[in-house]
């Protein structure tokens, strides 16, 4: 059993250090105290919050490879569709989801369409902060 900071412990639950001070002041999280005052939070306290979540544990020491692509982001409110269209005109791309009964539209960089690889029929994830939208993916497995 070891102890991790609040910044190890946020970096390992993919959440802002932040978010996990708010938890400790809520009494959400279970901790200890440093003689100096300090937050500590046991890594089993980290791999419950996981669970809670619904998010495997990652092991200490073994991270995933790397794509440069976000998979976790901070944003509460995500739509995920599906690709109804694509258009790219200039600099810009409008992208029209499905999500459920509902169509919504997202003006994005062109860089941005070509980098997510996004065509008609993929799944895709509408990320909403405040009046802008911006459109994620998981990354891609080649096979």
């Amino acid at each position: 059993m070891s102890l991790l900071t609040v910044r190890q412990a946020s970096s390992r639950l993919g959440v802002a250090y932040s978010t996990v001070k708010q938890w400790i002041y809520k009494g959400s999280v279970r901790t200890v105290r440093t003689e100096g005052g300090h937050y500590r939070i046991r890594d089993t306290e980290v791999d419950r919050l996981l669970a809670q979540r619904g998010v495997t544990a990652a092991r200490p020491g073994r991270r995933a490879k790397s794509s440069g692509v976000l998979v976790s982001i901070s944003g509460r409110n995500r739509l995920t569709g599906i690709v109804e269209e694509v258009r790219r005109d200039g600099l810009l791309a409008q992208v029209r989801l499905r999500v459920g009964d509902q169509s919504l539209t997202a003006i994005i960089t062109r860089d941005a369409v070509d980098e997510l690889r996004l065509k008609r029929g993929d799944e895709a994830t509408a990320i909403i902060k405040a009046t802008e939208v911006m459109i994620g993916r998981e990354p891609r497995t080649e096979t």
